[in-house]
């Protein structure tokens, strides 16, 4: 069944030490591990079939895709100049909520003076590429590897994670480092669990959160088999992001979504994302970023290749004072914290320009 190892994975999991523990409090993990043995035993929930594109009774494939080896495809949207005239060659780890047209927006004008090819692409499950019910830090990064290859971009080729998106490139880093000619982050989302954080801070910090998006991380994290079940339930508390009700403490990110909800944006970004279905997309987003990873990436090895991490420190989705401590763990990380800005870094005016000129200027 779906999730009857639940009680035994908690089991386990229960004689864990340090960020775990002052993370997820005694109380919230008795919680947990009930609620999901009494689901396995009686409800069993199952979340629906994904609707697959191109596939009798799925959305329309209207969009270039490659074909991976496992059958998959990925749907890509290229940007930039011409892939045979470009000096660079970048791809694009959208983030949460994103698609494959998503990007740190650089000009056009810098694009051609640099010479950058720029590519998008929906991650497995969203948009127009097929869902993956095995999709992991490890996957991600090997879904990028195939779409380098499957496009031409060269031995190396550089790339960009925006938001959660970026475990992709932690992922990279991690899984094929030669292949990465230099990195970027944009925000990336961090994993409260990651044993390099100092347990009280990590503690400190996901106290602040709103109730709902506290429950669903731990869920995500220690019960991913009854996530869907938990997020579809109106009388549980659920994430504030997928509902779009997160406090912003900065008033460019707070505008912009406010503006995105009263014309629609935000309605047409979502039901793109998520048409194959919602735990294909965003579901599955949360078991794997705030899963248990098979490392920590504060202990990965000085990579070859330079890597940046851009940070605003209003940021009201992804804590900054984690993000401080990640790039003091890495000497190795360019860290760049941007004042009185705070998580939509793609409207930062002239950031993405700033972005090309650090890596390739």
């Amino acid at each position: 069944m779906w999730v009857t190892s639940m009680p035994q994975v908690w089991d386990e999991e229960g004689v864990a030490k340090g960020a775990a523990d002052a993370v997820t409090p005694a109380p919230a993990a008795a919680m947990l591990g009930s609620l999901a043995g009494w689901l396995s035993r009686t409800i069993q929930p199952q979340p629906p079939a994904p609707r697959v594109c191109g596939a009798e009774g799925g959305p329309p494939v209207t969009a270039p895709r490659i074909r991976l080896r496992d059958g998959r495809h990925l749907a890509y949207c290229e940007s930039g100049v011409p892939k045979g005239k470009a000096r660079f060659k970048v791809v694009f780890s959208h983030g949460f909520t994103g698609s494959r047209e998503d990007s740190v927006r650089p000009s056009q004008e810098v694009a051609e003076e640099l010479g950058v090819y720029m590519v998008g692409f929906d991650r497995a499950g969203y948009g127009q590429s097929d869902p993956n019910p095995n999709r992991s830090v490890k996957s991600a990064a090997l879904d990028v590897e195939e779409l380098a290859d499957a496009l031409g971009l060269g031995p190396k080729f550089y790339l960009i994670g925006i938001s959660l998106g970026c475990h992709a490139v932690w992922g990279a880093l991690k899984y094929i480092p030669d292949r990465i000619a230099g990195a970027a982050m944009m925000a990336p989302v961090v994993n409260y669990w990651w044993p390099g954080f100092p347990a009280d801070l990590a503690a400190e910090v996901y106290a602040k959160q709103e109730v709902g998006d506290q429950w669903a991380l731990r869920v995500s994290h220690h019960a991913p088999g009854i996530l869907h079940w938990w997020m579809e339930q109106s009388w549980l508390p659920t994430s504030t992001v997928v509902a779009g009700t997160t406090p912003l403490p900065n008033k460019r990110d707070a505008e912009i979504r406010s503006k995105m909800k009263a014309d629609g944006t935000f309605q047409q970004k979502m039901e793109q994302a998520t048409q194959q279905g919602i735990h294909e997309s965003y579901y599955r987003d949360m078991m794997v970023m705030f899963g248990k990873w098979e490392f920590d990436p504060m202990s990965l090895p000085e990579p070859a290749c330079p890597v940046h991490l851009w940070q605003g420190d209003e940021d009201g989705l992804v804590p900054v004072v984690l993000q401080r401590h990640l790039a003091s763990r890495l000497s190795w990380v360019n860290y760049h914290e941007l004042p009185g800005t705070g998580h939509i870094l793609s409207s930062v005016p002239g950031l993405g320009d700033t972005v090309l000129r650090t890596l390739f200027g």
